[in-house]
C-alpha cells in the first residue's frame, strides 16, 4: 500500500456535514473487539443485507479471502457494536497498521490503472486504523441497518475516542482514521463523519470529509436493448465499437462465456493479466504478487458457485484473447479486473470484450455496469458517469 503525497480534494459531498447534537433516545450500544473468526458467516451476511450501501466487498467471503492473503499487512480490529442484551447489531470491519509499512515495498501490485488521487498525507509512521480489506476493495461501509447509523456511529466513534486516550496512555492508543471507499449517500458515511465532528475540537483531532476517488458508471436503457444503448454513445465512438466487433467477427465467432470452474482456470486469467500489465499489475513475481495470487484463489473458493463472484473468457474463432472477473448484484455489474492478451492487438480485445460484457448485462435485465474505481480513459468511452466515493479522516496533531 503505497501512500501518494497530497493535495486537499473537494469533499464528498462538497462541505462537512452539520454537526447535530447526537441521536436522543436511542438505545445504549457498546462496543466489544472480537475476532474475526469468532464471528459467524451468518451473522455477517445477515448484517450485510441489512445495508442496501453493502457491496460483495463487505461481505463475509472478501474479507475472510483479504485476511488469509493480506493477514501479515496489517492488525485486525474487527469492531462488534451490541445492545444492552449483547445481541449483534453492527459490524465495523476494520484493521490497523502504521501508515506505510517497511514491507510495502515487497508486497506493492497495482490493483487499478487510473490517475492517483490527490488526497490529505498521513504521516507514513502514524499507526492508522483502516477499513478491512483496503485498498483491494473498491467500496467499504458499516455492518447493520441504516435506520440506526446514526446510533450505532455514536457507538463507534466514542469507543475509538476512548481507544485514542486523551493522555496517549491506552494501551493501543491511534494516531489516524483512514476510513476510506464510503459511498457518497452512505448514511453511515455521513453518521461517522458527525459522531467524529461531535468529538473533534474537545478530543484536540483533525477532522477531513473529501472526495477520495470516482467510480464511473454506465447506466443501461431499461427494456431497450443493445442498439438503444449504443444510440446513448456519443457518434464517434459508437462507429469505433461497431467497427471493431465487426472486424472481430469476420475472424470467427465472437462468445465471452463464464468459466465452468473458475479454480481451474484462474491460472489462464493471471497470465492473460501478466502478459497486459506485467510487473505493473497485480501478479508480478514478488511477495506481493503471490499475496495477489492467494487473494483470487481463495475469493473463487469461498464464493459459491451461486454467489456473485464471475470470471468470463473472451474467444475468437475459438481463440482465448481476454479475461475478466466481476461480481454481479440485483442490479447490476461491478467489473473488477481484467486481462487481454497483447498478441490479438488488431482484434481489440479489450473493446469486444466490454462490449459483450455490456451487451450480457443488458441481457440479464441489469441496470448498471460499474467499472469500479480510477478514472481510466476507456471507461467514458462507455458512457459512464463519475459517482464519487469518499474518505473520512480523523488525526491527532501528530499524525497532521
Amino acid at each position: 500500500m503505497i501512500v501518494a503525497s497530497v493535495e486537499v480534494e473537494p469533499a464528498c459531498p462538497d462541505e462537512l456535514p452539520s454537526q447535530a447534537p447526537a441521536p436522543a433516545g436511542a438505545r445504549r450500544l457498546r462496543v466489544e473487539r472480537r475476532p474475526f473468526d469468532s464471528i459467524l458467516r451468518a451473522a455477517w451476511d445477515r448484517l450485510a443485507a441489512a445495508n442496501a450501501w453493502a457491496t460483495p466487498f463487505s461481505s463475509w467471503p472478501f474479507q475472510r479471502a483479504w485476511w488469509d492473503a493480506y493477514g501479515s499487512n496489517a492488525h485486525e480490529q474487527t469492531l462488534a457494536i451490541v445492545d444492552e442484551e449483547g445481541a449483534l447489531v453492527a459490524i465495523a470491519p476494520l484493521m490497523h497498521r502504521h501508515q506505510v509499512e517497511p514491507s510495502d515495498a515487497a508486497t506493492h501490485t497495482t490493483l487499478r490503472h487510473g490517475h492517483p488521487p490527490h488526497l490529505t498525507p498521513v504521516t507514513p509512521t502514524a499507526k492508522t486504523i483502516f477499513f478491512g480489506a483496503s485498498y483491494h476493495a473498491d467500496y467499504a461501509t458499516i455492518l447493520g441497518d441504516t435506520d440506526q447509523s446514526a446510533e450505532i456511529a455514536e457507538a463507534l466513534a466514542a469507543h475509538l475516542a476512548d481507544e485514542a486516550g486523551a493522555d496517549r496512555d491506552h494501551p493501543e492508543p491511534w494516531d489516524a482514521i483512514d476510513l476510506r471507499r464510503l459511498r457518497c449517500g452512505d448514511p453511515f458515511a455521513d453518521a461517522l463523519a458527525g459522531a467524529f465532528g461531535r468529538r473533534e475540537i474537545g478530543h484536540g483531532w483533525t477532522l477531513n470529509v473529501e472526495r477520495e476517488d470516482v467510480c464511473p458508471v454506465v447506466t443501461l436503457p431499461e427494456q431497450e436493448g443493445w442498439d438503444a444503448y449504443l444510440a446513448t454513445l456519443d457518434k464517434k465512438e459508437r462507429h469505433e465499437i461497431r467497427r471493431k466487433l465487426r472486424r472481430a467477427e469476420e475472424v470467427g465467432p465472437v462468445v465471452l462465456a463464464e468459466a465452468a470452474d473458475p479454480l481451474a482456470e484462474l491460472d489462464a486469467f493471471v497470465e492473460l493479466h501478466q502478459r497486459r500489465w506485467g510487473d505493473d499489475g497485480l501478479f508480478p513475481n514478488t511477495p506481493g504478487g503471490e499475496q495477489s495470487r492467494t487473494l483470487f484463489r481463495r475469493l473463487f473458493e469461498l464464493f459459491e458457485s451461486n454467489g456473485p463472484l464471475r470470471l468470463t473468457f473472451l474467444t475468437v474463432n475459438d481463440r482465448r484473447i481476454a479475461a475478466g472477473i466481476h461480481f454481479e448484484t440485483d442490479d447490476g455489474y461491478l467489473y473488477y479486473n481484467a486481462g487481454i492478451d497483447p498478441a490479438a492487438r488488431d482484434l481489440s480485445p479489450g473493446v469486444v470484450m466490454t462490449a459483450r460484457f455490456i451487451q450480457l448485462a443488458i441481457a440479464a435485465g441489469k441496470r448498471r455496469v460499474d467499472f469500479l474505481r480510477g478514472d481510466e480513459d476507456y471507461k467514458y468511452d462507455w458512457g459512464a458517469v463519475d459517482e464519487p466515493i469518499q474518505r473520512i479522516l480523523v488525526r491527532h496533531e501528530a499524525a497532521s
